[in-house]
């Protein structure tokens, strides 16, 4: 949740005031300003940040093996198959591999990877005047 909180927190100081102001002052009310200025503003920011939440808790396992019960998770398939099933473990290591991949691509067609980077991607080609690239 962490993640979430962080991306949110720099879409929010980065959000200018002056749109704000000028919301207030054509008579929209909080929820109105929040639902048409605020939120496609935030929302790349938090898509972003459920990437990183989503990513980081599909390796969860050990978590799910203290704290949960009877319940099966894919990483506790894939980890109580390594001794037994290795083939198998490393079939279902794949899911959650594929899983992410399928999310970044929907992520991305939302736009919030652009409006993060600057582009589609990172950029590899150099900066004009510079050897390596770097700023």
């Amino acid at each position: 949740m962490a993640g979430v909180e962080v991306e949110q927190q720099g879409a929010y100081e980065q959000l200018p005031a002056d749109l704000l102001d000028a919301s207030a002052d054509l008579g929209a009310k909080a929820r109105r300003t929040f639902r048409s200025v605020v939120l496609p503003m935030v929302v790349p920011s938090v898509a972003a940040g459920s990437v990183f939440t989503f990513s980081l808790s599909l390796g969860d396992y050990i978590t799910v093996q203290i704290v949960g019960g009877k319940s099966q998770l894919i990483g506790n398939l894939v980890y109580s198959n390594i001794e037994l099933n290795l083939p198998m473990a490393a079939a279902l290591g794949t899911v959650p591999v594929v899983v992410i991949v399928l999310y970044l691509l929907a992520i991305r067609r939302t736009g919030a990877l652009t409006s993060l980077t600057g582009g589609p991607w990172p950029s590899t080609t150099p900066v004009r005047g510079t050897r390596c690239g770097c700023p």
